[in-house]
């Protein structure tokens, strides 16, 4: 598999490099970031030129992840990272954080969406041909679940310590969005996924 760039409207999705690895380290020790994901903590600059020069690549290479770094355009500075991880038969699941100067502003809802195109697109179109992407956020990472529902994920139900977050099993939250499924807001999410 290949590096794709992917743009909509909003934002455009491209390989982080690394020139991305100053605002990587800065974004990863985010509170917010560091809560919801399983980054290293203490984040270190070594560990954004690890992910960026080594796993993102091989992820690539191998076929098993599609990484992308969220900027407004294409020249523009790091926003964000979005990905497909664990891609294996006609699955993955999708991750995604947001630097704090650029939430709220819609700009991780347009990512997603673009990921979901290109996932669901046929191998013959550029696309990866996938039939499911599944979500997992840990239980109260709100804005994580709003960007899902919004996406049209439909919710799967509370895995009770289903998630890893360096060596900590916690409780997290599934959906999943099927290629035929509508892309708009579905019903059954339960009122703790709601802000």
């Amino acid at each position: 598999m290949k590096g794709v760039t992917l743009s909509g409207d909003r934002v455009t999705l491209s390989m982080p490099d690394e020139s991305d690895v100053e605002l990587v380290t800065e974004y990863c020790r985010d509170p917010d970031v560091q809560r919801w994901t399983t980054v290293p903590s203490p984040y270190e600059r070594t560990d954004a030129l690890h992910f960026i020069l080594d796993v993102v690549p091989a992820g690539w290479v191998t076929g098993s992840m599609a990484t992308w770094a969220i900027r407004r355009e294409p020249a523009d500075e790091l926003r964000g990272m979005i990905g497909l991880n664990g891609i294996a038969e006609g699955a993955a699941e999708i991750g995604y954080w947001l630097a704090a100067p650029s939430r709220g502003r819609g700009l991780m809802t347009a990512a997603v969406e673009l990921v979901c195109d290109h996932a669901f697109a046929p191998a013959a179109q550029g696309g990866l041909g996938l039939r499911r992407i599944e979500w997992h956020a840990f239980t109260g990472n709100l804005p994580s679940a709003a960007v899902a529902r919004g996406a049209g994920f439909r919710f799967e139900g509370t895995r009770r310590l289903g998630g890893v977050r360096r060596g900590e099993r916690l409780d997290d939250w599934s959906a999943a969005l099927l290629r035929d499924d509508p892309r708009a807001p579905a019903p059954g999410w339960p009122s703790e996924t709601f802000a």
